[in-house]
């Protein structure tokens, strides 16, 4: 995991839309996100843990370094939290949408209408 220095927040005033959909576009990071909704600190070990630390690391930056989770070493631990009052003042009700809507399978084919 990254070290506590390393471990860089944005401001809320410098969450970008962009890199916050960006970071909710992938399904791993959707589910992080998902696990996270209810509000409650969790360690990284409880929300990812059938990943490759590799995998793991790559996502929770991505999630932390766009404004979407804060992370919190606590001795060998790493507890993570989702930002959603940032969220909810920057970008009001994209949350919201974002965990109603739910998650097709990645194998699953879009369900196309003729024009």
């Amino acid at each position: 995991m990254a070290a506590a220095a390393d471990l860089t927040h944005p401001a809320a005033d410098r969450i970008e839309l962009v890199d916050v959909l960006a970071a909710l576009g992938h399904p791993v990071r959707l589910e992080i996100v998902r696990k996270l909704a209810s509000g409650e600190e969790a360690f990284c070990g409880e929300v990812v843990p059938d990943l490759p630390r590799s995998s793991v690391t790559h996502h929770l930056k991505t999630l932390r370094e766009s404004g979407v989770i804060c992370q919190r070493p606590r001795g060998r631990k790493l507890y993570l939290a989702l930002r959603r009052d940032d969220l909810d003042e920057c970008f009001p009700g994209l949350l919201e949408l974002v965990l109603a809507c739910r998650s097709r399978p990645l194998d699953s084919e879009c369900d196309e209408q003729p024009l």
